[in-house]
């Protein structure tokens, strides 16, 4: 038989059960294995991420995160062992290194059992998860045509989408709501929220979710969420599920003192675990936990969303596995996942406020709405007028001079307010977002200030990316060639 990966025989010695439905994931929640070792140095942390591409000034922590070799090689060991012996690894590991993962979860957010807490790929899935139960909601007769969900207007893309494919579809009504940016303060954005609320609930109009954001991902703010859901709850409002996408490992997180409904947030965006694995809390004592599904149906179904989450058929469940590995590897930092917090959150403003002041910018948020990445003006003279606009531009950034940045078109206006400028009195409409990992020097900075300050000397604008309006007629009659040659 293959090695079991360390603490695993104990999790099988405890009685944790297989994959064929037999451990319900219930009990209290032990703490997650911890292993005392010296502080890791400046040559180890660059030795864990020396698989990234040299060169690159990676920036972008917040769009895929990062994962150590010792994470990798943690994770090659549970791939190696379903291959060498599939069936033993269904039977007896699956499901108690499942466990194992769950309970190192419910440990670091507070949760006050394992099995309000579920394992899932991403913060997409689970969104997919509550949403799906407020579609059904609305169709089997619980929810009336014409309730409310609200969420704001800086909701992920793909949970706006799933808002509108599950709920919207489903009949309800969707409101946003329309925070302001570059934003000054926690109040302003309690303000709107309050103001869209009001809105959702004009004319005895029931609010049955609210989907928040704990940090918005474009532009990037941290979010009152412990305020906003007291305010739900004040409201009567149904249900709020926090959408935290970015939370572990760059803000804290205690889900019993948020007091949301439901909350997620990705383990491999800053919490070091290889792609892809998150998980959803919900609260125990809710009648909904039980009528909450994954959305792909397997062999699990009906015996709780955690068993259902544990097995959705034959795929890759290492990056689940490894949990306790990532909270190994963040213990070897002085202070732990508090002290990378702490210590990405000063880098990255300090960083940023280098940026803004050689482009003669500013912040798009105050330090107290920032985590680990901060919104910064690009100067206005480079013309950033679309989305387009802004994706052309870091396509170029990355290709021309190797820096890895997302960068935010800035289309909404503030009522009764000018568009802020910079130094040159030029509108501000583009923002990059940096992140600030462990992995990450001053020198990755520069190298995006450099870059944009070169632009800038060059006379630069983003126009001059842009395709021409008129396509050549002798382009027209390649593509319906080889259209014809390849499709018909």
């Amino acid at each position: 038989m293959a090695s079991i990966p360390p603490d695993e025989e104990a999790a099988a010695e405890n009685g944790h059960g297989n994959g064929n439905g037999n451990e319900n994931g219930n009990g209290p929640c032990p703490p997650p294995a911890k292993r005392a070792r010296s502080v890791i140095s400046e040559e180890e942390i660059r030795a864990e991420f020396g698989h990234h591409e040299a060169g690159v000034a990676r920036v972008n922590n917040g769009s895929f995160g990062c994962c150590p070799a010792s994470l990798l090689d943690a994770q090659a060991r549970w791939q190696r062992r379903f291959v060498a012996q599939p069936d033993d690894f269904y039977f007896h590991a699956l499901q108690p290194g499942l466990r194992r993962s769950r309970a190192a979860v419910a440990a670091l957010v507070n949760a006050g059992d394992v099995a309000e807490v579920s394992l899932v790929d991403n913060a997409t899935t689970a969104a997919a998860i509550v949403l799906q139960h407020a579609a059904w909601s609305f169709a089997e007769g619980r929810f009336s045509r014409g309730d409310a969900v609200l969420m704001l207007h800086y909701a992920y893309g793909a949970v706006k989408k799933s808002i509108h494919a599950y709920v919207a579809r489903a009949g309800a009504t969707v409101v946003e709501v329309p925070l302001p940016f570059p934003v000054a303060s926690a109040d302003a954005i309690i303000h709107e929220f309050r103001v869209a609320l009001a809105l959702a609930k004009d004319g005895g109009r029931k609010v049955r979710l609210a989907v928040i954001d704990h940090i918005t991902s474009m532009p990037s703010v941290v979010i009152p969420v412990k305020e906003l859901v007291a305010i739900c709850r004040q409201e009567g409002v149904d249900k709020v599920f926090i959408d935290a996408a970015h939370s572990i490992g760059q803000v804290p997180v205690d889900v019993r003192d948020i007091g949301a409904d439901f909350y997620t947030s990705n383990l491999h965006k800053w919490f070091f675990c290889p792609p892809a694995v998150a998980f959803l809390h919900t609260r125990k004592d809710d009648p909904i936990a039980s009528q909450l599904h994954h959305p792909v149906v397997s062999h699990e179904y009906g015996n709780g969303l955690p068993m259902e989450s544990g097995w959705i058929g034959t795929r890759d469940y290492s990056a689940q596995l490894v949990v306790p590995e990532s909270i190994d590897f963040v213990n070897r930092f002085e202070g732990g996942i508090e002290g990378i917090r702490s210590r990405n959150h000063v880098k990255v403003i300090e960083m940023g406020r280098m940026l803004a002041e050689a482009w003669g910018t500013f912040l798009g948020t105050p330090p107290e709405l920032c985590g680990s990445m901060v919104m910064v003006g690009l100067p206005g003279c480079l013309g950033v007028e679309s989305d387009d606009d802004a994706m052309r531009v870091r396509t170029m950034l990355r290709k021309d001079f190797m820096v890895e940045v997302p960068i935010y078109y800035n289309s909404r206006r503030v009522e009764g307010q000018e568009m802020a400028k910079d130094k040159n009195g030029d509108a501000v409409t583009g923002y990059v977002r940096i992140s600030h990992q462990v992995y990450n020097v001053r020198e990755n900075y520069e190298q995006l200030r450099d870059a944009v300050n070169k632009l800038v000397a060059d006379g630069f604008t983003s126009s001059k990316l842009r395709p021409s309006e008129k396509v050549p007629s002798h382009y027209n009659s390649l593509f319906f060639n080889y259209f014809f040659l390849f499709v018909c």
